[in-house]
């Protein structure tokens, strides 16, 4: 899309509409499995004009990740070294929770992702997100090393939260196969809460 003049309102309603459309077929084909042709029909355009807004395939992927990792690090952002340990944690835990019951198109493109290797956002993996991680962790580590938590490994635990969290969007279809109409969310919140308040008290 030419970007020497502010985007109209239709403009603006298209690209939204494409990259809606985007995040439902990449979350369900992932990027290998996706064509433009798929992403124009579900957002309702024809592909010369989805081709009017992002150029490729590999332009519409990399727009969605890149708003996506921002809103997928601010949780861990937000993590207080200055506030109650526990309850930092598990309120980290909980908003992870809560991305993954209304976010799951979002994890899942996540995963597929990474699944891949993560030839599209290696760098900022192995950069932005390494640097917040070990920030985050030595914050961890310091609360270990006061007392304040039980020890244990720092990096795996977030690792397993990460994995706990995210299970139930990227593995949605298990988990309601196996749960049939109940709600997964209302258990596994009280679960996760009562699994990390176990583990981590001193």
């Amino acid at each position: 899309m030419p970007k020497d003049r502010a985007p109209t309102r239709i403009q603006k309603k298209n690209r939204a509409a494409i990259l809606d459309a985007a995040l439902n077929v990449f979350s369900a084909h992932g990027f290998r499995g996706s064509t433009v042709d798929q992403i124009a029909t579900e957002a309702g355009l024809s592909k010369p004009n989805l081709l009017y807004y992002f150029p490729s395939k590999e332009a519409i992927h990399t727009a969605l990740l890149s708003g996506l990792l921002d809103v997928w690090l601010a949780p861990l952002h937000d993590l207080d070294e200055a506030g109650d340990p526990m309850e930092e944690i598990l309120s980290y835990i909980r908003r992870k929770l809560q991305m993954s019951r209304e976010l799951p198109r979002e994890s899942r493109l996540f995963a597929n992702e990474l699944v891949q290797g993560a030839p599209r956002i290696h760098d900022a993996l192995s950069q932005d997100l390494k640097q917040l991680v070990d920030e985050k962790t030595a914050i961890l580590k310091q609360w270990m090393d006061e007392g304040k938590i039980a020890q244990v490994h720092p990096y795996h635990l977030i690792f397993s939260i990460w994995a706990l969290t995210q299970h139930y969007a990227d593995f949605d279809v298990q988990v309601r196969a196996i749960l049939g109409d109940e709600d997964p969310f209302e258990g596994a919140e009280p679960f996760i809460d009562t699994l990390y308040r176990k583990l981590l008290s001193p």
